[in-house]
């Protein structure tokens, strides 16, 4: 580590606190440049991969044009996403023409799978790691300056990065992502990430705690407990106490009931009624759920190895109204899967239509190289009929949250100021405890980033509540 940095750092750390430091470029021997695709564990790892960086001598950048190393955390979800890091990747090496010591990396969850077409077939890259090896990077870049291509891709049962401070990149300091456990049990069959990112492995109870409670020490309202199935999590601490993930939401609602918790993603038939209760005793628990259903047809949610039925489904959706009248729904679609009819489409429209979620991730499938639907099943949808499919479901659920924020118009939020408005200064921009989005004129009061506001709705688009300070 160069001279004198280390300290600097540690104070620092959290927050837009450090930034000034950070973006000097005569606080480091070496800039960094990074970008993150795929879901919020991607964009979460790449603070965790900064944090070992720094401590490297490696200070950040916003231009790749000025960076000695460039990495790209990937995301392998859908064809598109592995087309476009392909497409930065060869714009990357055109730099590295005319810059010879640059080291190109590519992180997460194509490393495995496209490492020997990026390292050697259409050599792109210079290191290659996967998302347990991200500790391995320094001896991996001392590799690679000594002319050798570096790749490590290695699976863990046990990583979790409890130890590591994740450095907040491109923070507004008031909300952040802390990751409670990695990898999946749930074999779903279009799905990559048990192989990808492993079997589950939950991170120490006492390590997450703290974590919160530094981040809302360091001035975090806002925190998102991360996983790929969160409901899931389960530690037994070294007296032998067991800690489900309702017993650990508890916990970090109890730092202080100025911070606001919210969690992503759930898997429906593991949020238990235990979840359920805590959120609801818990003003600072965010009333929101991101339960994704994939489909509305029994038939396609059994080749797709959910393990739940459509009645199922909506059984668990009337048990969350049921304890949490006021809590708002986002979930995930796939359009065009296996062998899905046109009667089993519509099935998932109705199913759309008895939930009305408030918001959704929309896709049609792709099949992904190594999952078990590409080894089971043919894909045997037509991109036509795919796409048609997919749109459908898009128009209807912009319906639904056109309808779902309108209702909203009369009702008064308390609103987490989370930062000045995109289309105007003059206005403050934050969310609800439903994770809808507001925004409202700043006015003569003296707030800022992190505050808490009533906030009384005047007007709703589809995407957007507007409304005026009570």
């Amino acid at each position: 580590m160069f001279e004198g940095a280390q300290k600097e750092i540690d104070e620092l750390r959290q927050g837009e606190a450090y930034a000034p430091f950070l973006n000097d470029p005569n606080n480091f021997k070496k800039r960094f440049y990074i970008e993150s695709y795929g879901c919020q564990m991607n964009f979460s790892d790449s603070e965790i991969v900064a944090s070992i960086l720094y401590n490297e001598g490696f200070g950040p950048t916003r231009n790749y044009e000025e960076a000695d190393l460039v990495l790209l955390n990937t995301c392998s979800i859908r064809e598109k996403a592995e087309q476009t890091v392909r497409n930065r990747l060869q714009a990357f090496r055109k730099t590295k023409d005319t810059k010879p010591g640059l080291m190109i990396g590519v992180l997460g969850c194509m490393a495995e799978r496209l490492k020997s077409k990026f390292l050697e077939e259409e050599k792109l890259v210079d290191i290659v790691v996967g998302p347990d090896a991200y500790r391995a990077l320094p001896d991996l870049i001392r590799e690679t300056e000594g002319g050798q291509k570096s790749v490590n891709v290695l699976l863990s049962r046990e990583e979790t990065y409890a130890d590591i401070s994740p450095v907040r990149l491109d923070s507004n300091g008031v909300s952040a992502f802390v990751s409670i456990m990695r990898g999946c049990n749930n074999m779903c069959t279009f799905c990559v990430v048990p192989f990808t990112r492993g079997r589950e492995r939950s991170r120490d109870a006492v390590s997450i705690i703290k974590e919160c409670r530094d981040l809302f020490e360091n001035g975090y309202r806002e925190v998102t407990l991360l996983g790929q199935n969160v409901d899931s999590y389960y530690y037994t601490n070294e007296d032998g106490t067991e800690v489900t993930f309702g017993n650990l939401l508890e916990s970090v609602a109890l730092i202080d009931p100025l911070l606001r918790v919210r969690f992503s993603t759930s898997h429906p038939k593991d949020i238990t009624d235990d979840v359920l209760y805590t959120m609801a005793k818990y003003k600072n628990i965010c009333k929101y759920i991101h339960l994704p259903v994939q489909s509305g047809n029994t038939r396609i949610l059994a080749l797709m190895n959910r393990t739940y039925t459509r009645e199922w489904y909506l059984h668990k959706v009337q048990r969350i109204k049921e304890i949490m009248p006021d809590c708002s729904l986002s979930t995930d679609v796939i359009s065009g899967f296996c062998t899905e009819t046109e009667e089993e489409h519509q099935d998932t429209l109705s199913l759309m239509d008895k939930v009305r979620y408030d918001m959704a991730y929309m896709f049609a499938y792709s099949e992904r190289p190594g999952t078990l639907a590409a080894r089971r099943y043919e894909d045997d949808i037509a991109e036509d009929v795919k796409k048609r499919r997919l749109t459908e479901i898009i128009n209807l659920q912009n319906s639904h949250s056109r309808e779902n924020y309108k209702k909203s118009i009369g009702n008064t939020y308390e609103v987490l100021i989370e930062n000045t408005s995109k289309r105007s200064d003059e206005h403050w921009s934050g969310r609800n405890s439903q994770n809808q989005m507001v925004v409202f004129p700043k006015g003569d009061r003296n707030l800022k980033k992190g505050d808490y506001v009533e906030v009384l709705i005047k007007d709703a688009t589809s995407a957007t509540l507007m409304g005026d300070m009570v």
